[in-house]
């Protein structure tokens, strides 16, 4: 069966503005080191006139992945939602530019302004992310462009989505026309503040939804509320088809049915440690969407994430088919 996409994401569409803040400076700020945390729009405003080297680029964690899978010459698509103003056509723009289709135009009228994330890097490369959830939150049943679920291989969806209830409907209706359309559906954790809020809706929908599932070790420990690890994975692995496990410098473990693969981590110190995970999920689903196998497409996303930890910014800088090819990957 041939499909119109390769792989579809669904996520907050976010802008990310990175700018360089050591202890001092996040401490001033009252800005918790290496965590995601959501501001209001006042917050959002003063952290941004803080920002003194600033560096736009088209951010939000799936569609960062899906702009590394494109960059692998796949066909993609993400679906997010962003206000016509200068960051929200600065956003679209960017992911036309990069290959990737956008099909939700700018929207003009009450929304709130384009989501963004204000990320400050610090000397040893943790990011500590502030992040304003604007038109991306409002993102609904009615922006799933059924065409193009259904017309995806493969689908990613973004935990964080389902922090609002509209995330939640948009989710379970793009999961149901993917499905519909001989696709396979997964979702990433996002991160373990994420899975405590959601723990119940997230068990839920891996049972009974997902044919994969993605998160850090973190993760999967707040998921199943344990300290074992392989009991967490173990637990997951008996209601999802495919789960993988990724661990910063440990190993990244994956489950598919009976099937086991370990791939080893280059432990090297990151310059910015922001889009390892998405980057890795980028290498993985193209290596699941080509078909490779369950250890390939690991060692696939190893190599995609330890090209984006070398430089600052969530996106590769050069293409990861330069960077499979060198590791003899392709």
């Amino acid at each position: 069966m041939s499909h119109r996409y390769d792989v579809v994401g669904i996520g907050n569409a976010i802008v990310d503005v990175i700018s360089h803040g050591d202890d001092s400076f996040l401490e001033n700020m009252g800005i918790t080191k290496g965590i995601m945390q959501l501001v209001e729009r006042e917050r959002a405003e003063l952290l941004y006139a803080a920002m003194t080297d600033r560096v736009q680029a088209a951010g939000g964690s799936v569609a960062n992945t899906i702009a590394g899978v494109g960059s692998l010459g796949l066909s993609t698509a993400f679906l997010g939602k962003v206000k016509d103003d200068a960051l929200g056509r600065f956003y679209a723009d960017g992911m036309a530019e990069q290959g990737t289709d956008f099909p939700n135009p700018p929207v003009a009228g009450a929304l709130p302004p384009t989501s963004r994330s204000m990320i400050f890097v610090s000397p040893d490369g943790e990011r500590s992310m502030n992040t304003y959830l604007g038109a991306g939150a409002d993102f609904d049943e009615d922006d799933v462009d059924a065409s193009v679920a259904s017309g995806a291989a493969w689908l990613f969806l973004e935990g964080y989505l389902y922090d609002k209830p509209e995330g939640k409907a948009a989710f379970a209706a793009a999961a149901r026309h993917c499905r519909e359309g001989g696709g396979r559906v997964g979702i990433t954790l996002s991160d373990p503040f994420c899975v405590d809020r959601h723990r119940g809706d997230f068990r839920r929908l891996i049972e009974a939804e997902m044919d994969y599932t993605i998160g850090n070790h973190e993760e999967w420990l707040a998921l199943y509320e344990t300290d074992d690890l392989d009991e967490a994975l173990s637990r997951a692995a008996a209601v999802c088809e495919v789960v993988v496990c990724t661990h910063s410098g440990d190993p990244v473990r994956l489950i598919r049915g009976g099937e086991r693969a370990e791939v080893a981590v280059e432990r090297i110190t990151p310059v910015d440690a922001t889009g390892a995970g998405d980057q890795f999920a980028a290498g993985f689903l193209y290596g699941m969407a080509t078909g490779r196998s369950l250890e390939m497409a690991g060692r696939m996303g190893v190599a995609a994430a330890s090209e984006v930890i070398r430089h600052v910014g969530p996106r590769p800088k050069r293409p990861l088919t330069e960077v499979f090819r060198e590791q003899g990957l392709l």
